[in-house]
């Protein structure tokens, strides 16, 4: 995320969230139960930012040769959150954050229940 020549770059296999105030329906149409918006356990708002997602070891590299230099080469498992998506996790797995002025929740995609993406096809992942 990009904002007066400052980069916020998220790592590994976490999400960066606008933060949307607890409500008993989200800006998405999901309701929520009273039970979660009362113990602010669980928590809905916007992907801004993520992770290139968890980095993967080469099977090549693990191989017969152990004194061959490894390649710097990192492969990553993608993430399936993608920017834009709406996010409902579990809020004490975020971190709160606060950048140019404006706050975030960095959370790990595990915490995250479900996904609202707009525009999908029955063959993409959601």
């Amino acid at each position: 995320m990009h904002r007066n020549a400052k980069s916020l770059i998220v790592v590994g296999d976490r999400v960066l969230i606008a933060i949307e105030d607890g409500e008993e329906r989200s800006k998405v149409g999901l309701y929520l139960p009273p039970t979660a918006v009362d113990n602010q356990a669980v928590q809905g708002g916007r992907i801004v930012a993520t992770g290139p997602g968890l980095p993967m070891p080469d099977p090549a590299e693990m191989g017969e040769e152990p004194w061959r230099t490894p390649r710097r080469e990192t492969r990553f498992l993608p993430m399936q959150a993608r920017v834009g998506d709406y996010a409902l996790f579990f809020r004490r797995a975020g971190v709160e954050i606060t950048f140019e002025g404006d706050r975030f929740l960095v959370v790990p995609q595990t915490a995250i229940l479900a996904l609202v993406r707009e525009g999908t096809s029955d063959d993409e992942d959601v």
